[in-house]
């Protein structure tokens, strides 16, 4: 079995690689996916949430008002406080399905698709966490997988998702939001120089599924071998 952290910053196309892996036999799950499934009423996360952020983020129907959590967690600088409530309860989610997942395959490759596996890292330390699930990524993955891109692609992938048949108002606002979400998380080149692999997402579809095979067949023979010697694959 193998447990593999796919990351990447806004708009880097992670969500597109793991799409392929899904394709190639890779069992995928994504972290934004089990976050919003645990935000919503009933559950612990989304009761924490409004008891910490107030009544302001709880729309008419009960549920959490997305858009107005996000801009006072982005632009009133309260992300830190949204993450430490969020974070503890996606990951133990996580490891409740790769539980599941080897339970059915132990030779499978579970992939996380996730954005914030290094910031989650460097904000557990920030919080003063030496030792835990959420202080080393390692605890979490046997590998991890980083999807990059220059930043101009980044930021015009995420204007055309989110303004899609929308005005310009719509764009400058979106470059805006996507500039302040990408200071927020650790550059491309930190998070290559510690990953296992690096998947470069330009924009040439052919060379990014060429390069995902690559990836995918490596792993996917690591597992199959039985994995049992951390670090011994280091491909960049």
């Amino acid at each position: 079995m193998l447990r593999v952290g796919l990351t990447g910053g806004l708009g880097s196309g992670k969500t597109t690689v793991a799409a392929v892996l899904r394709e190639l036999g890779a069992h995928v799950v994504e972290a934004d996916e089990m976050g919003r499934a645990l935000m919503e009423p009933g559950h612990a996360v989304y009761s924490e949430i409004v008891r910490v952020f107030g009544s302001e983020v709880v729309s008419d129907d009960g549920r959490l008002n997305r858009a107005k959590l996000a801009e006072m967690a982005f632009r009133d600088g309260r992300l830190n406080e949204l993450n430490a409530i969020v974070h503890p309860a996606v990951i133990e989610t996580q490891r409740r399905w790769m539980e599941e997942v080897f339970a059915h395959d132990a030779k499978a490759v579970a992939i996380v698709e996730s954005a914030l596996i290094f910031e989650v890292e460097r904000d557990a330390r920030a919080r003063g966490e030496s030792e835990g699930v959420l202080s080393d990524w390692r605890n979490r993955f046997d590998r991890v997988i980083v999807v990059t891109a220059p930043d101009a692609v980044k930021i015009a992938r995420y204007i055309d998702r989110v303004c899609a048949g929308k005005d310009d108002a719509c764009r400058t606002a979106a470059e805006s939001d996507a500039r302040v979400r990408m200071s927020r998380q650790i550059p491309d080149a930190e998070k290559a120089a510690r990953a296992d692999f690096v998947i470069e997402n330009a924009g040439d579809k052919a060379v990014l599924e060429a390069r995902v095979a690559e990836v995918w067949n490596l792993l996917n023979a690591e597992s199959a071998s039985g994995f049992g010697n951390p670090g011994s694959l280091q491909f960049r």
